[in-house]
């Protein structure tokens, strides 16, 4: 596995990202099209192109919604951990001048850099992605979905 940085710290799940969503948009485009040619049948081909798309965006929204909103929670319970130990001071009274997506970008730190990174985002008002590129030495995290 090569060493996380900015440039390649998305990930992507291959049975659904390169598997179900291709498929799911040949059947959509299909069906779309079966609607569009066959006179007889075109309400039925209406309804089976919605119900594919239906199916596409709540699957999308459902993995997203619970994966993420569990992985927020334990990224954020992770940092304020890693804050206590380098600082031996909570987060949590700095957490309501940061936004989630600070928070969540300020992960990728190393310890080292933690501390001073944390002010500078709030003092600068960084965005999420500045903070990433503002990091000097990834800290990688591997297990994000």
């Amino acid at each position: 596995m090569a060493d996380q940085s900015y440039f390649n710290h998305i990930r992507f799940y291959t049975p659904h990202h390169f598997v179900f969503y291709p498929v799911m948009l040949v059947f959509i485009i299909a069906s779309a099209w079966f609607a569009w040619t066959d006179e007889k049948n075109t309400i039925v081909w209406l309804f089976i192109t919605a119900v594919f798309i239906t199916i596409t965006m709540l699957s999308f929204m459902m993995r997203q919604h619970y994966a993420l909103t569990l992985q927020n929670r334990i990224v954020l319970m992770e940092l304020r951990y890693r804050y206590f130990v380098v600082t031996g001071q909570r987060l949590e009274s700095l957490e309501e001048k940061l936004t989630e997506g600070q928070l969540f970008a300020l992960r990728f730190a190393p310890d080292e850099e933690l501390v001073a990174l944390t002010q500078k985002a709030i003092n600068e008002n960084l965005s999420a992605d500045k903070i990433k590129k503002s990091i000097k030495h990834w800290k990688a995290d591997n297990r994000r979905v």
